[in-house]
């Protein structure tokens, strides 16, 4: 009974210490609700939905007048004729953008941070900057004006020189390289701010003894300002591994067009499709859900990667 009593005891002030902490910080909890708030609503309630793959659904009737098929929308999804061409063109476009725009952020932050002119520093940061804050409708409208065979800007050059006008946006062949390009120009500067605010927590005096040891430019960005960043890069990288099956659908769904599906059409753009146009919203949903699992499962691997190369890693 006495050693009861205790547990009771111990337990009882734990939870009052906890309440305590609670109630000392109750402005950071206040500030915090927001943003719980709108994840509950608009991340983890929506959840509930996913009951659809596992169902015939029918939007009218809701779950209880639908039938339950369990995972026959997923085999339908995986024997389809649209299952590898969606696979593929989504691992493709993943790597195009692991290899141009990761790495493209890094050395912009690099570039701005060993500039010696301020007017040029932030001229450059704030030039790469505001591309981020553009929509992406507006983005994908400037795309197309520009690569319009008749009045686009690209084509007038080509023709300038004695080419021929091309229609880029109806050639498979055209479109990685034109979605990369676009979501590099967008998003560099603004993915940039988080390297830059690494490479300012650097210590200055590595910098100025390895100026006394008579290092280079070159030699001290190898061997300080790189290395002093791998933490954030192997974090922003296993965060970009998570994202990687995403791909930016929207801007895919606003550039893309039935001739170009053969390299364009990706996971999330065929769960719209047969969501919102055919209304197959139980085969929709399960594509959702294979696509959510297979970027879960690159999460943990490429954490457990980092975790063992680097000792750095989410959790």
């Amino acid at each position: 009974m006495s050693l009861r009593k205790s547990n009771q005891e111990i337990q009882l002030k734990a939870h009052k210490s906890l309440n305590k902490r609670f109630l000392s910080c109750w402005q950071l909890l206040i500030l915090l609700a927001p943003g719980l708030i709108w994840y509950l609503m608009f991340c983890y309630k929506p959840m509930i939905g996913l009951r659809m793959a596992f169902y015939d659904y029918n939007i009218f009737r809701g779950f209880e007048g639908s039938t339950f098929v369990g995972f026959e929308n997923f085999k339908i999804y995986m024997q389809g004729p649209d299952f590898w061409r969606t696979i593929k063109n989504t691992l493709m476009i993943a790597i195009w953008q692991m290899v141009i725009c990761f790495p493209a952020p890094i050395l912009l932050a690099i570039i701005v941070t060993e500039m010696k002119g301020k007017v040029i520093k932030k001229t450059l940061q704030t030039a790469t900057f505001l591309p981020y804050f553009i929509s992406t409708v507006v983005v994908c409208g400037m795309v197309v004006n520009f690569l319009s065979p008749s009045t686009g800007i690209i084509n007038k050059f080509i023709e300038l020189f004695g080419g021929d006008a091309t229609y880029f946006m109806v050639y498979p062949q055209y479109f990685r390289p034109i979605y990369t390009i676009m979501t590099l120009w967008q998003t560099a500067g603004f993915n940039a701010v988080v390297y830059i605010a690494a490479l300012m927590g650097i210590d200055p005096e590595l910098y100025e003894a390895a100026l006394v040891d008579g290092a280079g430019r070159f030699q001290r960005i190898w061997h300080i300002t790189l290395p002093g960043i791998i933490p954030t890069v192997v974090t922003m990288f296993v965060m970009n591994i998570g994202k990687m099956v995403k791909v930016g659908y929207e801007s895919i769904l606003l550039l893309y067009q039935p001739s170009t599906y053969s390299t364009a059409d990706v996971i999330s753009t065929y769960s719209f499709r047969m969501g919102i146009q055919n209304g197959d919203y139980g085969i929709a949903t399960a594509a959702g859900l294979f696509e959510a699992v297979i970027a879960l499962i690159l999460v943990v691997f490429a954490n457990k990667l980092s975790k063992r190369l680097t000792e750095t890693s989410l959790w």
